[in-house]
């Protein structure tokens, strides 16, 4: 059955090219007062001015929901590691004492920690736990989050947390699509070998996890002490040979080169880049990499540092939005924080942040040409909140400010 969303006070459409949105583009958020949706068969059927969208033929017939209050397209998160068996509250305590890394990865914790917790969990509590994850985020106004494995570190490990993701996708209406991060770092048994390890993961994991199509992209890890820049491309390059979409984590913790290493793979985007360079910003516009910013990390790490949203917006080159949920550097889902963090510490403009957060999130993952945008035609993702104004979602921080979130048309926050 079709339901007309009514009583929207404000409408963000994004509607535009049908392409990642940079430069001024991001700040055109196709805002429409006094709105409605008409969504039937998990499709937008109609969406602008009340009084147009109630003509349509489906409209009179349809279910009405009286919203009374603003809508934008479902968030859509384009970086997460939100398969882990446990929190590392241990070494939260520490950090919050004054232990520094290396204290703290020498008492066991750190990724370490993750790795033994991950591959000691089950497969069927590890979808579980997912699932029930999923809906946090869906309560926040997060309709998409992309996947990362990472913690596994092994063969057997690194696919289990691949398929437990498949699994979790029967229980939930979160849509997730599934990274294959085998490269994240140098499990113990390699003794810090890493071209050793990438060897085994390009050899036996990488494969796999193609041929067993559990994985829409392939990222990697490229930071000093980590993997080289030479190292990335070459990996990326083979997982784009499998048919994995390539992905990088880089110039998180210095500038290394990941970035360029990335962009010469065919890197769809680049995420952190906190301390990109002008040429580095360049290669990413050359290529059409989008620079995924995860600015709650750098706010729960008690960092001065953040990335150079305004140097990379004003060069022409799309920037997304993501939490970077994860056990050890961003335990958050909530979108809605990432948001003000990008206002407040990255100098990103409101219509930028949500734009980031929605249509260009969309085009991280690949998926921008269905979901990211409230236009005729696409798929009914959408997210309600309770506010007079769009930029209050941006301003007010802390809290929850979702109404209702929608998913192929399905209303699954809260569930009616």
């Amino acid at each position: 059955m079709a339901i007309l969303f009514s009583g929207i006070k404000q409408l963000l459409t994004f509607a535009g090219d049908n392409a990642p949105r940079a430069g001024a583009a991001m700040r055109e958020t196709g805002l429409v007062d006094n709105a409605a949706v008409l969504v039937n068969g998990g499709v937008i059927e109609a969406a602008g001015p009340r009084a147009a969208v109630a003509r349509h033929p489906l409209a009179k017939k349809a279910r009405k929901v009286e919203v009374n209050g603003i809508c934008l397209p479902g968030f859509v998160d384009s970086h997460t590691h939100a398969v882990f068996a446990e929190p590392r509250l241990k070494d939260f305590s520490m950090r919050t004492a004054g232990a520094s890394y290396q204290e703290i990865k020498a008492a066991g914790g750190g990724i370490l920690s993750s790795i033994g917790a991950v591959r000691a969990q089950g497969q069927k509590g590890m979808a579980a736990q997912l699932a029930a994850r999923a809906a946090r985020f869906l309560e926040c106004g997060t309709t998409t989050i992309e996947v990362k494995s990472g913690y596994g570190l092994s063969l057997e490990s690194e696919l289990k947390m691949l398929r437990a993701v498949r699994d979790a996708q029967k229980f939930t209406p979160l849509e997730m699509l599934p990274t294959l991060l085998a490269a994240h770092s140098v499990p113990p048994e390699f003794n810090g070998d890493a071209q050793k390890y990438l060897d085994y993961v390009t050899a036996e994991i990488l494969p796999k996890a193609a041929a067993e199509k559990l994985a829409v992209f392939a990222d990697i890890f490229c930071e000093k002490g980590y993997f080289t820049p030479e190292q990335t491309t070459a990996y990326l390059k083979e997982a784009a040979r499998l048919g994995l979409k390539p992905k990088v984590h880089s110039e998180q913790l210095c500038n290394y080169g990941g970035t360029r290493a990335g962009a010469a793979a065919g890197a769809i985007s680049a995420d952190h880049v906190d301390y990109v360079y002008a040429e580095d910003i360049a290669v990413m516009r050359d290529a059409g990499t989008i620079a995924t910013l995860l600015p709650a990390s750098n706010y729960y790490l008690g960092l001065a540092k953040y990335p150079p949203a305004r140097e990379i917006i004003s060069e022409g080159v799309p920037v997304a939005l993501a939490t970077d949920f994860n056990p050890g550097t961003c335990p958050t889902w909530n979108m809605q924080f990432v948001l003000s963090a990008a206002c407040t510490h990255c100098g990103m403009t409101p219509e930028e942040a949500i734009c980031a957060a929605t249509v260009n999130g969309a085009w991280a993952l690949g998926i921008g040409d269905r979901v990211g945008s409230v236009t005729a035609g696409m798929q009914a993702d959408l997210a309600f909140f309770d506010a007079d104004d769009y930029r209050e979602l941006c301003y007010y921080f802390g809290a929850n400010q979702n109404l209702l979130t929608v998913k192929k048309g399905q209303i699954v926050h809260p569930r009616f």
